[in-house]
């Protein structure tokens, strides 16, 4: 177990810039402490100017929720892969089930986004949605296998050490109830095996994939006990700065012992 966990925070579309730079000043100082534990928060683009600048000096790492996939042009409204890259943006999340769901990107758009985000030496946390309703155990692991091959077309063995990827379950996205951590261990198995076979075995290791979809307080130890669920991508939860500590807290509790545990 050499991956380092790691919580994600996506606020959506919440929060304003003063805001923002609040909620960061409180808790970075806070976050020295869980060495064990990656941090990123994901904001809106207008926020991120501030995110970036508050986040100085702390452990956490500045995300973006969505990105274009190219660099320049006439693409108005959009936001530019190398313009986040200046800003200091390390992070950013491609292909939620809500920018799927809402807005219905395809593999093929999350595909290109992710090349250009590795492009512009940015890390993408690719989401895997599971978006339809299965009528059978093959049906989802034939939807989860085909969503990481079409989302990684083009991705070099070298990239991957660069790159996270994220299991979303749909119906649990907002629902107040996370899939069950087993079941959850066992879609993220079927990904890292996925990735094994598109790239080695070495790959999949070293691959950190997180689970989304209504984490919280109450259910955060259990989902990250399991071997193959190394990190967290949190909506709701994350907009309360006391309820994130707690979030990295419990995380970096469940991965200690779970090594003194394998």
């Amino acid at each position: 177990m050499s991956r380092r966990p790691i919580v994600v925070g996506n606020w959506k579309m919440n929060k304003l810039p003063s805001e923002a730079a609040a909620y960061i000043k409180e808790v970075g100082p806070m976050l020295v402490q869980y060495e064990g534990v990656d941090t990123v928060l994901a904001g809106q683009d207008v926020l991120l100017d501030a995110m970036v600048y508050a986040a100085r000096n702390t452990p956490i790492c500045i995300g973006a929720e969505n990105v274009y996939w190219e660099d320049r042009g006439a693409y108005t409204g959009e936001t530019s892969p190398a313009a986040l890259a200046d800003l200091g943006i390390k992070m950013v999340i491609i292909g939620h089930s809500e920018r799927r769901n809402y807005f219905r990107e395809t593999d093929e758009m999350v595909n290109l986004k992710t090349l250009a985000v590795l492009r512009n030496g940015l890390m993408p946390i690719v989401a895997i949605d599971e978006a339809v309703q299965l009528e059978s155990s093959n049906d989802h692991a034939h939807w989860i296998v085909n969503q990481v091959v079409e989302s990684l077309k083009g991705v070099t063995e070298a990239d991957m050490a660069n790159v996270m990827l994220a299991y979303e379950p749909t119906a649990a996205i907002g629902s107040g109830q996370a899939m069950s951590p087993e079941i959850a261990q066992k879609s993220l198995w079927i990904i890292r095996q996925t990735v094994a076979d598109m790239f080695n075995q070495a790959v999949a290791d070293n691959l950190r994939i997180l689970y989304g979809g209504s984490v919280k307080p109450t259910n955060v130890y259990d989902i990250l006990s399991q071997p193959d669920i190394d990190g967290v991508l949190v909506g709701d939860a994350a907009l309360d700065a006391s309820t994130f500590i707690e979030l990295v807290s419990l995380a970096e509790q469940a991965k200690r012992t779970l090594r003194k545990d394998a």
